[in-house]
């Protein structure tokens, strides 16, 4: 794995250069028309309003398929059908050090149902929501590459209305 992405270069980091990463499982659920669920992260966490792929951390004993069935239950309110581990990405978030599992999902039963307040999206490329939390942006890329899209993954007007400096991620 290469070095982690660094969110917020400038900020100060909380618990020093040596703590220990938070694994993440992280849901890229696509539809059939190739579209892709963006949620906005709840009042209260860190980076609150950014929007972000559903998830959560994985806790003790659990694998990260059983982390993110259990998470987009509590989160959204679905429950996956199969999971496809897809990628893994280390981001340095000021708060946290953090290795993002992310899994494709496109098959799940239910309704999406917002149960932490959050806001949701169906995005195509470039996305329309702002701001978009750093974590996600690779992701943004990837489908780039293998849609064979060119051009800027995040509009000009999302872009525009970004606010603070959350969405600057660059590599160490």
């Amino acid at each position: 794995m290469n070095h982690p992405l660094v969110a917020d270069p400038q900020a100060q980091r909380s618990g020093g250069p040596d703590r220990p990463a938070v694994e993440v499982a992280v849901g890229v659920l696509v539809r059939g028309d190739g579209a892709f669920l963006l949620t906005s992260r709840p009042e209260g966490k860190a980076y609150a309003g950014y929007w972000e792929f559903p998830g959560g951390k994985v806790e003790p004993g659990e694998t990260v398929e059983q982390a993110l069935r259990r998470e987009l239950q509590e989160e959204i309110g679905i429950e996956i059908v199969a999971v496809i581990p897809w990628r893994v990405e280390m981001v340095d978030y000021p708060h946290a050090l953090v290795r993002l599992n992310f899994c494709k999902v496109s098959d799940w039963d239910g309704e999406l149902e917002m149960r932490e307040g959050q806001r949701f999206a169906w995005q195509q490329l470039p996305v329309t929501v702002a701001p978009v939390l750093p974590g996600t942006l690779p992701v943004l890329e990837w489908f780039a590459r293998e849609r064979n899209y060119i051009g800027a993954t995040i509009s000009g007007a999302a872009n525009a209305g970004s606010t603070g400096t959350g969405g600057r991620l660059e590599p160490i």
